[in-house]
């Protein structure tokens, strides 16, 4: 039987300043972003894609995570209570954040870029696809650091016991979504982007890969206490999720018929 090991959420102290592991997995996010795209740019040859643009491309998509998130989970997970306490949407050091918020908020931000920088839309999507990926495996880590989303119970030899939770053996879900949202995401989009694709389907596949591996991944994934199982037994990220595949299988359909 496995135990968290109960890490310290603070990496390192200096004085009264605490730098969290969670925001250290953050800025490896970013700094993998920056490293990839450098290392995309060389292989796409836009002219219109350079190192400058991709700074600002950072800089926007973090507007888009941090106001996306929030917003995706005042609205997805918690209305009720925020419709009642409204002031205390802004209280996100308290926490409560959505990646399908956050995702749809790097989306217009995307637009919004794309159109001041003149460059279609989904050009920009098939660029950055590849490069969040890895991103997101550094945050399931840092959840995985902090003993936080884990999983449903579980009689595997692998079960792992949170004890801020309970004494019960559980998935370590973050490790599950570490793996396959992360790593195995990030593999098959860079794969599949080395080659000349038809505008739009590396976004399509990126959303047909996440939607589904996020959909497996529930339902090992403890569901929010506060929300439990809506619909045909289905948690709130499955809901969330199946948009994102049919956007996805949608959008890669258009767009090979486009090229066609």
């Amino acid at each position: 039987m496995l135990v968290h090991p109960q890490f310290n959420p603070v990496a390192l102290q200096l004085g009264p300043l605490a730098v969290h592991w969670y925001g250290l997995m953050y800025l490896a996010g970013f700094a993998t972003f920056l490293w990839l795209g450098r290392k995309r740019i060389t292989k796409i040859s836009h002219p219109q894609i350079t190192a400058k643009l991709l700074d600002d491309l950072l800089f926007y998509g973090v507007l888009g995570v941090i106001l996306g998130g929030r917003l995706g989970y005042v609205l997805f997970y918690k209305a009720g209570y925020y419709s009642a306490h409204p002031l205390e949407i802004l209280a996100v050091w308290q926490g409560g954040m959505s990646f399908h918020g956050g995702f749809l908020g790097v989306l217009a931000a995307m637009a919004w870029f794309a159109h001041k920088q003149q460059l279609r839309w989904l050009q920009l999507t098939d660029f950055i696809a590849p490069l969040v990926p890895p991103g997101l495996a550094f945050g399931r880590l840092g959840n995985f650091i902090n003993g936080e989303l884990w999983g449903r119970p579980t009689d595997g030899s692998w079960g792992m016991i949170f004890p801020q939770a309970d004494n019960v053996p559980r998935h370590p879900s973050q490790l599950y979504e570490f793996a396959l949202e992360g790593l195995l995401l990030f593999s098959l989009l860079w794969l599949f982007a080395r080659k000349p694709r038809p505008v739009g389907a590396v976004s399509g596949l990126f959303l047909i890969g996440y939607g589904s591996l996020r959909f497996l991944v529930e339902f090992t994934r403890e569901p929010d206490n506060f929300l439990g199982l809506l619909s045909l037994g289905m948690s709130m990220g499955q809901w969330l999720s199946l948009p994102m595949v049919i956007a996805g299988v949608a959008l890669m359909l258009l767009s090979s018929r486009r090229a066609a």
